[in-house]
């Protein structure tokens, strides 16, 4: 058991405003903490004629395109430090990621980037939606045959990013990656919708499909031999992976590029927190 307590985090988007609130590193609505859109120069400004609703986020190239060498942003937020964070990484993560399933501006807070890769190496990511989390780790559900699965079971470490852009903040996870219980799989596969149930049956994930039609086709026959109401069974080849979580970065966005990335390292039974260089 790590030092420090943790109150298991609930995944329902509340329908609150804003990010106000306690949490580390974090005073008031966007407009004092977000990206602010960057003038040609740079620089920060709190001149009203570079509000973020007027000032140009691109200058547009050639045709039309927008180059990406010109999208740049600044960040205006107030600063992080490591007195500001709770005494282990899962109660500092409850903290954002309340915030930001808080603020309506943060679409799917509970969104995250998982990446893997093969045994020589080669990497691959995929956006995964968490599902639970509490001390013990962080926890999504896929398809086991897919390429994450069998990424996994030869590679079990892997890293989740949690983007959230509004509020100039991500946090990065990496670990080991274990298959959770099949009662906890059974359990979770109950809650999901009747035509995801069905969906996890019909999809070959990361197989190669002839077409579009093949796919619905499986679903429609799926869909006669288990209406709506009836009990799909779990597919053996779905279920869950636990990421036991061994450092926990915490990245809050500042101008100049000078970002606040505050780390917490597994130590045996504690946490040690160091900064990182923007």
């Amino acid at each position: 058991m790590m030092r420090g307590s943790v109150t298991s985090g609930t995944l329902r988007r509340s329908g609150g405003r804003g990010l106000g609130g306690s949490g580390a590193g974090q005073t008031g609505p966007l407009p004092q903490n977000g990206p602010v859109t960057d003038p040609v120069n740079d620089a920060a400004s709190d001149d009203p004629a570079h509000c973020p609703a007027t000032r140009p986020t691109t200058r547009p190239a050639t045709g039309g395109t927008p180059d990406p060498a010109e999208m740049r942003e600044q960040y205006r937020t107030t600063e992080l430090s490591p007195a500001d964070l709770a005494p282990e990484p899962v109660a500092q993560f409850a903290r954002w990621f309340k915030e930001a399933a808080e603020d309506p501006a943060v679409h799917e807070p509970n969104a995250m980037v998982v990446s893997t890769a093969t045994p020589d190496g080669r990497p691959s990511s995929r956006t995964v939606l968490l599902k639970h989390y509490d001390e013990a780790g962080f926890v999504f559900f896929t398809n086991y045959d897919s390429r994450k699965g069998r990424e996994l079971a030869a590679n079990p470490y892997a890293s989740l990013l949690f983007p959230w852009h509004p509020a100039a903040r991500q946090v990065v996870v990496t670990g080991r990656a274990v298959r959770v219980g099949r009662e906890e799989t059974v359990a979770y596969f109950r809650t999901r919708p009747h035509g995801s149930r069905l969906g996890a049956w019909a999809s070959p994930q990361s197989s190669v499909l002839a077409s579009r039609e093949d796919l619905l086709a499986r679903y429609d026959e799926l869909a006669a031999r288990y209406p709506e109401g009836a009990q799909v069974p779990v597919p053996p080849h779905w279920g869950g992976f636990r990421v036991v979580p061994d450092a926990v970065e915490f990245w809050q966005g500042h101008e100049n590029r000078l970002h606040d990335r505050l780390r917490y390292v597994r130590e045996d039974d504690s946490w040690r927190v160091e900064r990182l260089a923007p």
